[in-house]
C-alpha cells in the first residue's frame, strides 16, 4: 500500500511540474503553424462570398504575423493619425510594379503620422505555377520574408494566407488595393494607388491625395476608385490549382534524339524565346534531385517567351529509361532530347567549350545566342528564377 501511494504521489508531482510547460509549448506550436504553414483553413473562402468595406466603415480588428516574426493587431497602430492598409503580394506583376512607389510613400509619410501596413491576402496553395510567370517567388510566408529582406521594406508586411480571415473582413478585390482610415479608424478612401501601372509613370497620386487630405483635416476629394491588379487568390481556388496539377501529371512527356549539329543549333538560339538548357543523366544523383525544380520553372514561365530544353547524357540505348524518368517527373512541358552518340566529349564541345564536363550543366541563352548564365553543378532555384525574370521582366 505504501509503495502504491508513493508512486501515485510521484505521478501527481511530475504531472503538475510538466503540465504548464507543455501547455506553453502547445500555444507556441499553434502560433508557428498559423504563421508559417500553408494548412487547410477552417473554411474555404470564395470571391463571391466576400464583401468589400464601404466608405464610413470601421476598421475590423485583426491578429496577423509579420515578416519580422512579430504579431500585429489594429491597436499596434493607435498612435498613427492615418492608417493605410495596402493589400499586395509577391507574385502579381501589378503589385511588383508598385513596390518601389509604396516604399517611397512609406518613407515620405513616416514622420507625418501615417502608418503604412502591407498585407498579403493570398492563399499560396491557391496559386497555380503558371500564375507565377512574372515573379521569382510565390506568396508563402517564407517567401514574403525573402522579398521584404530583398527590397528592405520600411513597413510591416503581414501574412493572411493561412486563414484569410482579415482579408475576408476587409474585402480587397485585387492586389494592390488600398484602404485608408482616419484617426477614428473610419474608412475614408478605398481604391488604387495611382492610375499608372508602369514604374516611372506614377507617384501614388491617388493615395497621396487621400493621405494629405486626412492629415489636413479635410474630406478625401475622391474617396472611391476602381483598382486594377491580380485577383485575390482565395482558398476556394485551391481546387482549381489541384486540378491543374493533376492535369499536368496526366500529360505524356516525349524525348527525341539529337546530334552535335542539332545541339549547336539550339545553342545559337534563333528563336524568340529565352532558352534554358539543362544537361543531365538518369545515373546522376544531383541531376535527379534538382530535376523537379526545372519542371516547376517550365510551368511557371512557359506562358511567356521562354522554353526549357533538357538534354540527357545517357547512352543512346537508354531512350526508354530516359522517357520513363521524364514521365515520372511530369516533364511534358519541356522539349527533351537524348544525345545520339556515345562520345561525351563531343557533347561537351557542342554544348559549351567552357564546360569542364561535370553534370549537371545548365545554360540560359538569350535569343540570338548570348549566354547570360552557366552553371556546372546544381542550380540555386531562386537565383535561377531571378535570372529568368531579369531577362523576361516583372511587369506587363
Amino acid at each position: 500500500m505504501k509503495t502504491t501511494t508513493y508512486f501515485f504521489l510521484c505521478f501527481i508531482f511530475i504531472f503538475l511540474a510538466c503540465n504548464p510547460a507543455e501547455k506553453q509549448n502547445e500555444g507556441e506550436a499553434s502560433y508557428t503553424v498559423s504563421a508559417t504553414s500553408e494548412t487547410t483553413p477552417g473554411r474555404l473562402i470564395h470571391a463571391e462570398d466576400v464583401q468589400t468595406l464601404t466608405i464610413g466603415s470601421k476598421a475590423p480588428d485583426f491578429t496577423l504575423p509579420g515578416v519580422d516574426d512579430k504579431e500585429y493587431s489594429l491597436e499596434d497602430f493607435n498612435d498613427a493619425e492615418v492608417l493605410a492598409i495596402l493589400f499586395t503580394c509577391n507574385h502579381c506583376p501589378t503589385a511588383q510594379a508598385y513596390e518601389d512607389r509604396i516604399i517611397q510613400l512609406a518613407k515620405d509619410y513616416q514622420s507625418k503620422g501615417v502608418a503604412i501596413v502591407a498585407v498579403s491576402p493570398n492563399d499560396p496553395l491557391a496559386v497555380r505555377l503558371d500564375e507565377l510567370g512574372y515573379t521569382d517567388m510565390n506568396d508563402t510566408f517564407a517567401e514574403m520574408k525573402a522579398r521584404a529582406q530583398e527590397k528592405n521594406f520600411p513597413f510591416p508586411y503581414l501574412y493572411d494566407g493561412a486563414t484569410q480571415s482579415m482579408s475576408a473582413d476587409y474585402g480587397p478585390i485585387a492586389t494592390p488595393h488600398a484602404f485608408v482610415f482616419d484617426k477614428d479608424r473610419t474608412l475614408q478612401y478605398i481604391g488604387r494607388i495611382d492610375e499608372n501601372e508602369k514604374p516611372g509613370t506614377g507617384n501614388a497620386e491617388d493615395l497621396r491625395a487621400a493621405l494629405d487630405a486626412l492629415l489636413a483635416g479635410e474630406a478625401v476629394p475622391t474617396p472611391t476608385t476602381k483598382t486594377f491588379g491580380c485577383s485575390v487568390k482565395w482558398s476556394g481556388k485551391r481546387k482549381d490549382a489541384e486540378e491543374t496539377r493533376k492535369r499536368w501529371e496526366e500529360e505524356a512527356a516525349s524525348v527525341e534524339m539529337i546530334d552535335t549539329e542539332g545541339i549547336q543549333q539550339l545553342i545559337k538560339n534563333d528563336s524568340e524565346n529565352l532558352r534554358l538548357i539543362n544537361v543531365w543523366a538518369t545515373w546522376c544523383g544531383p541531376c535527379i534531385t534538382e530535376f523537379p525544380d526545372f519542371v516547376d520553372i517550365s510551368r511557371m514561365y512557359g506562358g511567356r517567351e521562354f522554353e526549357l530544353i533538357t538534354i540527357s547524357a545517357d547512352t543512346p540505348d537508354k531512350q526508354d529509361k530516359v522517357l520513363d524518368f521524364l514521365n515520372k517527373k511530369n516533364a511534358a512541358a519541356s522539349t527533351n532530347y537524348l544525345f545520339s552518340k556515345v562520345d561525351k566529349y563531343a557533347l561537351i564541345e557542342a554544348i559549351d567549350p567552357d564546360w569542364q564536363g561535370a553534370l549537371p550543366y545548365t545554360l540560359l541563352i538569350k535569343p540570338g545566342g548570348e549566354k547570360v548564365y552557366a552553371q556546372q553543378g546544381t542550380i540555386d532555384p531562386l537565383k535561377m528564377k531571378q535570372q529568368i525574370v531579369a531577362q523576361l521582366g516583372r511587369y506587363y
